[in-house]
């Protein structure tokens, strides 16, 4: 049996809700402002671990030997005089615990493998330091293991809380490593290498010397942060444009452009949840705002297809019960391609961390903005506009012009049948 909501007398309720909605996240923009990521201001972005060293190499031969570390091997490069240019890998499969990896690094001449503790723990987790060089020497090379055991994210926050940084877990108890974000106001790498090792330093003084390994460590300038600002800014418009310019060639104008508000709706929605959460707004956040323009102009094309067709069936009815008749007769269609796809983004959600997560978290308020917008915000537009023009001083100027369309349209539709 379908549906027989008379959607229309949600319309206004709707659009006050939204506005209120709207309003709140323009005074959070306000109060709370926007938590650029690392993408879009200049600051210092670095991944750290804690944890224990657990092989140390050196190599006292003649030749280069540099280490690389995949996520299933560890290799030694070796070249230069004295040597035949080879590579050495070591799969963690035939070497499962640190003991035996060990053992198979020594197996190279001239490398010394010395195992400092957890010599019974599985070789897979064992990683390096980025910021150490990866050619072996008589300093030694260390390799670290993690452990389930390493500190807390309160710990390392409380550590770092007086550099005016943000802490961010990433991975698992047993793959756990730190997220350290700090933005800069000056574009100088001079200010990014101070905080880098004051980081450093406070982290080593906490944990100790040999137990704070860096994963990766990133520096983004002023320049480029504003030139992807300005750049995305300008991607989001043309989006919206090259939408708006569509819909406009598909369908009538006032179609376009109530299509066009539940764009703009959705973008401000999110936009209010992103500022009031604190959300990182990132390149990751970026990606599903885009998402969403196209998922809620795909679910909006839906019901104006629908409208566009009801309107030449039901010519004798007014405009309302028209639409009406189109959202009732899209209105599962619309909920069940929603609630489907907010599995996939819920489940993102729950089960993942970092930018993933974020990007879900976004998505899935997009994508319940985008069907609230696509059923109340966008046909509660069009009809308003359409019922301006029958009942407006200027609807002799205008709806000629649109039943001629219309008729033009619904002729070439019956030579068609």
């Amino acid at each position: 049996m379908k549906s027989n909501f008379k959607f229309n007398k949600a319309f206004l309720p709707c659009a006050i809700l939204s506005l209120i909605i709207i309003i709140t996240g323009v005074v959070g923009i306000f109060v709370r402002g926007i938590n650029f990521s690392i993408d879009f201001v200049p600051g210092l972005v670095e991944e750290v671990r804690i944890a224990p060293a657990a092989v140390e190499l050196t190599y006292s031969g003649s030749a280069s030997v540099n280490v690389e570390l995949d996520s299933t091997s560890i290799s030694l490069v070796i070249s230069g005089a004295g040597a035949d240019n080879e590579t050495k890998t070591f799969t963690f499969g035939q070497n499962p615990t640190v003991a035996l990896m060990a053992s198979a690094l020594a197996s190279v001449p001239g490398v010394d493998a010395k195992i400092l503790n957890s010599a019974d723990v599985d070789s897979y987790g064992l990683f390096a330091n980025s910021m150490v060089t990866a050619r072996l020497s008589s300093t030694p090379y260390k390799l670290y293991v993690a452990s389930a055991d390493s500190a807390s994210i309160d710990d390392v926050r409380s550590t770092v809380e007086s550099l005016g940084v943000s802490v961010k877990e990433l991975g698992t108890a047993e793959n756990r490593s730190f997220q350290i974000r700090s933005k800069l106001d000056k574009n100088s790498e001079e200010d990014s290498q101070a905080l880098q090792e004051k980081i450093l330093s406070a982290l080593q003084a906490k944990f100790g010397a040999d137990n704070v390994p860096v994963i990766r460590q990133d520096f983004v300038g002023a320049n480029w942060s504003s030139s992807l600002l300005w750049r995305s800014i300008i991607l989001s418009v043309l989006t919206i444009f090259l939408i708006w310019l569509y819909a406009t060639i598909r369908f009538h104008w006032d179609f376009a452009l109530g299509a066009v508000i539940a764009l703009l709706h959705d973008c401000l929605i999110m936009f209010t949840f992103i500022s009031w959460f604190q959300i990182e707004f990132s390149t990751t956040t970026l990606a599903a705002v885009l998402t969403i323009f196209g998922y809620s102009i795909n679910a909006t094309v839906v019901i104006l297809d629908r409208m566009r067709e009801n309107i030449k069936l039901m010519q004798a009815k007014n405009f309302t019960e028209i639409v009406n008749k189109s959202l009732n007769d899209t209105l599962t269609r619309s909920i069940i391609t929603t609630v489907t796809t907010m599995f996939a983004s819920i489940s993102l959600w729950v089960f993942t961390s970092g930018a993933i997560e974020t990007f879900a978290i976004v998505l899935t308020i997009g994508l319940v903005s985008g069907c609230y917008s696509s059923i109340f915000i966008s046909t509660g537009f069009i009809n308003r506009m359409r019922r301006n023009w029958q009942s407006g001083e200027w609807a002799n100027h205008v709806r000629p012009h649109t039943e001629k369309k219309e008729k033009a349209e619904a002729k070439i539709s019956d030579k068609k049948d």
